[in-house]
């Protein structure tokens, strides 16, 4: 794999909302400088390994993001019903879309359990549910972005005398990148998402190699594509992001390895491949030298947002 043939597959990088922003802003700009084509930060409140650790919010750190990047798509990844109400969240997206000058990517989940679902005092719920209230937050942010105008009451969200602007009703809203696993998710990739976001098993954080991962990679392949052709979309269409080192890992131990990952991905259609930078300690522990190295092999001057 060399800096010609990279072609249609890009490549993206996960900067955790760890460190103050004196130290963030230099990660970000060296992500823009070394040509990926999107940047990521997670969207919780309070995260797994870090809910005793520094952790900052991720709409304020892509706004800083976009005041000091030129090219790089920025992304939200992701955000869930779990503390985020669809109109408040379309509100932040367009504001940050504005600052970064169209480059941002919203990601979007159902929700699992933990910190953000409990925080705020929900009670728990069991996946069917959960499944069920993404459906609606999907369907109304969606709504709100490109239409505008909602005045609505559902099982999930009130929606009274939304007027929704700026943005609303002037084109193309922007993408989503939509987190699924099992079917009714993979159903609103297919109807919304201009990317399908998937990590291999849902929920697991024991790194496997790729090859050892890449049979249910390709079951679920087909079932998104399928979910597509249930909506006559072409399953083409519809990019297919791979978010690596939870079930897949090894993936950036050296270039070599982090070659053939984006090989082997490719040939069996993902379209993009998301690393973690990599970490002085776990979680994703790391020599990011190697991603370094890797864009410039590959990427400087060949990527665009």
């Amino acid at each position: 794999m060399t800096a010609v043939d990279v072609g249609s597959m890009r490549f993206g990088v996960v900067v955790l909302p760890e460190h103050e922003w004196k130290v963030a802003e230099q990660r970000w700009r060296t992500a823009d400088h070394l040509g990926f084509h999107h940047a990521w930060t997670y969207d919780h409140l309070m995260w797994r390994w870090f809910a005793d650790r520094r952790w900052y919010g991720a709409i304020p750190t892509l706004t800083a993001a976009a005041t000091v990047t030129d090219t790089i798509g920025l992304g939200l990844l992701v955000a869930t019903p779990n503390f985020r109400h669809p109109a408040a969240l379309a509100k932040d997206l367009v504001t940050v879309d504005d600052v970064a000058d169209g480059r941002l990517i919203c990601g979007l989940g159902a929700g699992a359990p933990g910190h953000d679902a409990s925080l705020l005092g929900q009670p728990p719920l069991d996946p069917r549910t959960r499944a069920d209230r993404f459906t609606a937050f999907v369907d109304l942010l969606d709504r709100l972005l490109v239409h505008g105008d909602v005045d609505e009451s559902s099982d999930w969200y009130t929606t009274a005398n939304a007027t929704f602007h700026p943005r609303a009703g002037q084109g193309e809203r922007l993408p989503f990148a939509v987190a699924a696993a099992g079917p009714k998710g993979m159903d609103l990739a297919a109807r919304f998402g201009r990317h399908w976001v998937t990590s291999g098993p849902p929920n697991d954080f024991d790194p496997k190699p790729l090859r050892e991962v890449m049979p249910v990679l390709k079951r679920q392949q087909a079932t998104v594509d399928a979910a597509c052709e249930r909506v006559d979309r072409d399953p083409g269409s519809l990019r297919r992001l791979l978010l690596a080192d939870a079930a897949v890992g090894g993936v950036t131990s050296s270039v070599a390895a982090y070659e053939d990952a984006a090989g082997e991905l490719a040939d069996a259609g993902f379209t993009d491949l998301v690393v973690h930078w990599p970490r002085p300690d776990q979680p994703y522990q790391g020599d990011e030298q190697v991603v370094v190295d890797f864009a410039e092999k590959h990427l400087v001057g060949v990527a665009c947002a």
